[in-house]
């Protein structure tokens, strides 16, 4: 069977709802072609997600995730044999998802599942960000039927500024799985020689480092805005949202500073929702 059941359907609007995510309420919203389009990408990006994070040996994350290479080989074959797969295989046809935006999410993943994660350069960082936040934005915009060279700008600034925030706004609870984002390359340039999450997070110069990586975000956000304004303003109406969403809470973050990581930056719903309002997206 390669043609999705309502029980498909059902199964990957479960993972989008389990996840927790703050833009689920909103991607119901949607028309519903785009809905299902929508659920379909992030219930992939949710399944391989999973495999990264879970508490399992390096080896059988690897293999779980060749698995789901092996999947989109048949997506693409015309074949998929999981509900993701066949949700998928639709707006695969319609919109021309591109197989190498699927097999980089699947890159990013498996850059999380090494523990302990260490990243080296800039560049580095620059690729995982790609990886794990410019492809999926480069889906979403597919989905949404924008412009593939104007969309693809957009996807490029706006994902490295959103992964960046989460990287700024996760520093604890990464450093908890023994996850360090921060490369080595910025850390030295700062003075840090520290390699331990804890030793670094707790180093008098970790500011510096986290200020240089929000100025990054910062002219990344304001890159995206000027390439939102060469696309169809209706279209892009969900990543105008999360531009919103997520700048807010980098200048949060910036505001609250970097000695006081047990305190949580987040934007609560009714904020988030007022958002999406004053955009029309609900």
């Amino acid at each position: 069977m390669t043609e999705s059941t309502p029980q498909d359907v059902a199964y990957v609007q479960s993972l989008v709802e389990k996840s927790g995510s703050s833009f689920y309420w909103a991607m119901r919203l949607l028309p519903e072609e785009r809905r299902n389009g929508m659920f379909a990408v992030y219930g992939f990006c949710r399944e391989v997600d999973d495999v990264a994070d879970e508490p399992a040996p390096l080896d059988d994350k690897i293999r779980r995730l060749a698995a789901w290479r092996d999947e989109i080989e048949s997506l693409y074959a015309g074949a998929p044999e999981t509900p993701v797969g066949r949700v998928l295989k639709p707006h695969v046809a319609r919109v021309g998802l591109l197989k190498e935006d699927f097999l980089a999410i699947i890159d990013g993943m498996e850059m999380d599942a090494v523990e302990p994660l260490r990243l080296q350069t800039m560049e580095e960082l620059k690729l995982y960000c790609h990886r794990v936040a410019v492809a999926v934005g480069r889906l979403s915009n597919r989905v949404f039927g924008i412009d593939d060279e104007k969309g693809d700008v957009v996807a490029a600034h706006l994902g490295l500024a959103l992964q960046l925030t989460n990287i700024l706004r996760d520093l604890k609870e990464d450093a908890e799985r023994d996850r360090l984002y921060l490369p080595r390359e910025l850390l030295q340039r700062h003075a840090i020689e520290a390699t331990e999450p804890g030793e670094v997070l707790a180093h008098p110069h970790l500011p510096k480092v986290c200020m240089e990586l929000a100025v990054l975000a910062e002219q990344s956000y304001r890159s995206a805005e000027k390439a939102l304004k060469h696309c169809e303003a209706d279209r892009m109406k969900p990543a105008i949202v999360m531009k919103e969403v997520y700048h807010k809470v980098l200048e949060r973050l910036r505001k609250r500073g970097w000695k006081r990581l047990d305190e949580r930056v987040r934007l609560s719903k009714a904020e988030k929702m007022w958002i999406g309002l004053r955009h029309g997206l609900l």
